[in-house]
């Protein structure tokens, strides 16, 4: 069992600045939480990581990983960047594959991680050098006639993160009693 409570002190996340850019304090709180995300699923094996601890919910902690990636994906690049990808792991058929296809297997951790790694690194890369957070834009299909733009998403993300990693601490704690970071 992992320890019950994670102690300050020991916390590797870096806070942001309380100066400095917006584009650099967007890009801090987004690095902040998903470190979150990571810290609540370290050392955890693949059953755990899994686990559907609150039947009969489909949502696991490696399904959030897989989410936020499918998210992460979506709105930089399907959204900003326009590229015409597909989808990681969600279609009309599968909504929910991101979560239903997070299974307790050594290979689907590992692909899950690996994803959730890549959509955060080409996020990250598309609000360093975007020209401005509003020069990039999108439709909004919120609101149609109007744009979202970077700073919108980026903020919207942090928004995300925050919701899963409030589902992320009940989880944990579901699974081995570690409450905390």
């Amino acid at each position: 069992m992992a320890e019950k409570f994670i102690k300050a002190e020991l916390d590797p996340r870096t806070m942001p600045d309380g100066e400095g850019s917006e584009r650099d304090m967007l890009l801090g709180f987004l690095r902040w939480h998903r470190e979150t995300l990571r810290l609540k699923c370290s050392g955890l094996e693949p059953a755990q990581l899994a686990a559907r601890a609150v039947p009969p919910s489909t949502m696991s902690l490696l399904g959030l990983v897989r989410h936020l990636a499918e998210v992460e994906h979506g709105w930089f690049r399907r959204g900003l960047s326009g590229m015409d990808v597909p989808y990681l792991y969600c279609s009309k058929a599968e909504p929910n594959a991101d979560f239903d296809g997070a299974i307790p297997d050594p290979d689907c951790v590992a692909e899950g991680w690996r994803t959730w790694e890549d959509a955060a690194e080409f996020a990250d890369r598309l609000i360093a050098e975007a020209p401005s957070l509003e020069a990039v834009s999108m439709p909004n299909r919120y609101k149609p006639g109007h744009r979202l733009t970077l700073r919108w998403v980026a903020f919207h993300m942090i928004e995300e993160y925050a919701q899963h990693n409030g589902h992320a601490d009940l989880l944990r704690e579901r699974i081995d009693g570690r409450i905390g970071l």
